[in-house]
């Protein structure tokens, strides 16, 4: 059993008044086209770059042409050209001075342009550490909204995941906006067929 599942189960045996779950039966916000909201959510409100990418388009090139400044790629995608692979390294720190982090996403949802990425490498601290991250979606992965998103989410035996929507800004600091405070200053969304 794993300390989270301890923890959990020492919770859970120490609860002295339990409350039923919500009625989760309301009507659920969809779109008629999940793909077209996503694609707006995620550019305006979210704040990210989006890239639809047509069959014939070399993912390799589309990252390239996007940050042409970078140095270091990080990747553990199949077919991604990457200097670091987040599988390979020793710890989580040798990802440190990743220009661009290259992930793929599983679900993506439409309302809010979260995308949830499951940990799929060895350190998941790419997905947090890069100056830029890379998210790939398919187009056929959007759903309307966040119900649909939780019933489609499976975890693997990292057993954790996350959603990410667009780069990390908090207007915090001085109330002024800082993008990259706790994460990528930007993001590109490749959204594929």
């Amino acid at each position: 059993m794993s300390t989270k599942e301890e923890i959990l189960n020492r919770l859970r045996a120490n609860v002295r008044e339990t409350y039923d779950m919500p009625d989760l039966g309301f009507a659920k916000t969809t779109h008629d086209d999940p793909v077209a909201k996503f694609i707006e959510t995620a550019t305006t409100t979210a704040g990210a770059r989006l890239i639809e990418v047509k069959p014939e388009d070399d993912l390799n090139e589309l990252i390239r042409q996007a940050y042409p400044e970078a140095k270091v790629v990080s990747s553990n995608v199949p077919g991604i050209r990457a200097d670091r692979n987040p599988d390979e390294v020793a710890c989580a720190q040798d990802l440190d001075g990743t220009d661009v982090g290259v992930i793929k996403g599983e679900v993506a949802c439409a309302e809010n342009a979260c995308v949830w990425i499951p940990q799929t490498m060895k350190e998941k601290a790419i997905c947090f550490i890069a100056e830029y991250l890379v998210l790939i979606v398919s187009k056929k992965n959007i759903v309307s909204n966040m119900h649909e998103a939780y019933e489609r989410i499976q975890f693997n035996d990292y057993g954790f995941g996350t959603f990410i929507s667009g780069p990390s800004k908090t207007a915090d600091i001085e109330q002024s906006l800082v993008y990259g405070a706790q994460a990528a200053r930007g993001m590109t969304i490749l959204l594929t067929e």
